[in-house]
């Protein structure tokens, strides 16, 4: 899960076209040339993408038999500008895709099965909750890239100033916002009305939005009704921002937050290079990194999001053993440390977080809280999931409709979503 990313310019999009490659049973290169393959990168084109494309070119340098066209495809266009390619035989050979698109495009045969490959030479390095998050049906079908999950973000020079700690359940954060208001002037907490950070309130109770072994669409059951009224009233009290349900809300949270204008927000480490750029985080060590209060159950959750780096399957021999030798050097620990150290990114292998990786406070301390992660159920239709809940939660949290009403809503387009499942 990444903030919007702006479209690229137009050079880009013309070459989505002109490089997917792929389909034909060939390398598709002249006779004794480079292997040519191609990679859609997903991430921010400001940000993170030189990194990747630096990387590129070490690759190509130990490597003069393959070429690698990299193209950068804006986030929140990819999943279907992929899906439409790969339907039409003429995807790239190498797509950086969020985990939950992993079970859809491995359902539909898109992705190529990497157990025994070259990618997966190194699988034991890998945090097994990741490996086991690339799955379908027991395959694998891609290497973890980059992780992430939500984390509750703090300025801890506010919170001392007011005299409080980092709260562990949501009723210590409804206490907390309330003492810094009065103490400093400033919001305590600020939240989303985005479905995705409203995910830690249902695993605080121990539910999700559906139940994938039952099949049952459970987004209205006690539980998550307690959920969502817990997310519902961090919206009005003392110190409690009220809901922002406008286009840009995301914007104008993170930029509160960077900027001290409040206490806390629920965010992840995509932001970690952002957060510094912030007058509240000129020394990065007034980021404080816990994990998200918990809910009544007593325990904190929080979803795994992050990347992997999948194979197209329609992708010519030639081409699949030219991208499959690729991923393995995209998720190398040294690759990874690369990575992390300019991009401020989670590694997904234990020998990454090096001595210098962990310097960095922000990602030392969301690598703290990925104990509290939980995976996505491999349901093809999960991230999907996700879009109802954007469409009803601002009308909930605006008061246009009731959490009851919203809830059914919700309800009824999911059930459209998963037919197969009961409500």
């Amino acid at each position: 899960m990444r903030r919007g990313i702006a479209a690229t310019a137009l050079v880009a999009s013309l070459a989505l076209a002109a490089t997917a490659c792929g389909g034909d049973g060939d390398s598709g290169d002249s006779a004794g040339g480079p292997v040519t393959i191609t990679w859609w990168d997903t991430s921010n084109a400001t940000n993170e993408a030189p990194t990747y494309q630096a990387l590129v070119k070490e690759f190509e340098a130990a490597n003069k038999d393959i070429k690698v066209e990299y193209v950068n495809v804006p986030f929140d266009q990819a999943q279907n500008k992929f899906d439409t390619a790969a339907g039409a035989s003429g995807a790239p050979d190498v797509l950086r895709s969020e985990v939950g698109w992993t079970p859809a495009f491995a359902k539909k045969g898109f992705f190529l099965p990497l157990d025994g490959t070259d990618a997966l030479a190194e699988q034991d390095k890998f945090k097994p909750n990741l490996i086991e998050q690339a799955k379908y049906e027991g395959k694998t079908y891609g290497v973890p890239f980059t992780t992430d999950t939500l984390a509750f973000v703090y300025n801890k020079e506010l919170f001392e100033k007011a005299g409080v700690e980092a709260p562990k359940t949501w009723d210590d954060l409804k206490k907390a916002a309330a003492t810094i208001k009065d103490k400093t002037g400033v919001d305590g907490y600020w939240g989303s009305t985005a479905g995705y950070y409203a995910q830690p309130f249902l695993y605080g109770e121990g539910t999700d939005m559906v139940d994938a072994d039952a099949k049952k669409v459970t987004v209205r059951s006690p539980e998550a009704q307690k959920a969502y009224g817990t997310w519902l009233d961090l919206f009005d009290g003392k110190g409690l921002h009220k809901a922002d349900v406008t286009a840009d809300a995301y914007t104008h949270i993170q930029d509160a937050f960077v900027n001290g204008k409040v206490a806390s927000i629920i965010q992840g480490p995509w932001e970690i290079t952002n957060f510094y750029k912030g007058s509240a985080f000129k020394d990065k060590n007034n980021l404080g990194i816990v994990p998200v209060p918990a809910g009544s159950t007593g325990t904190a959750g929080a979803p795994t999001g992050g990347h992997n780096l999948s194979v197209y399957a329609g992708s010519g021999k030639d081409k699949q053993a030219a991208a499959l030798k690729f991923v393995n050097f995209m998720t190398s620990a040294k690759a990874q440390e690369t990575i992390a150290l300019k991009n401020s990114t989670l590694p997904t292998r234990d020998d990454a977080y090096t001595g210098k990786v962990k310097a960095d406070p922000g990602i030392a301390g969301y690598q703290t809280v990925l104990s509290a992660a939980q995976p996505r159920p491999a349901l093809p239709e999960y991230s999907s999931l996700w879009g109802p809940l954007d469409d009803e939660l601002p009308q909930i949290a605006s008061g246009k409709k009731s959490l009851d009403k919203g809830l059914g809503d919700v309800e009824t387009a999911i059930a459209k979503l998963v037919p197969d499942f009961s409500k």
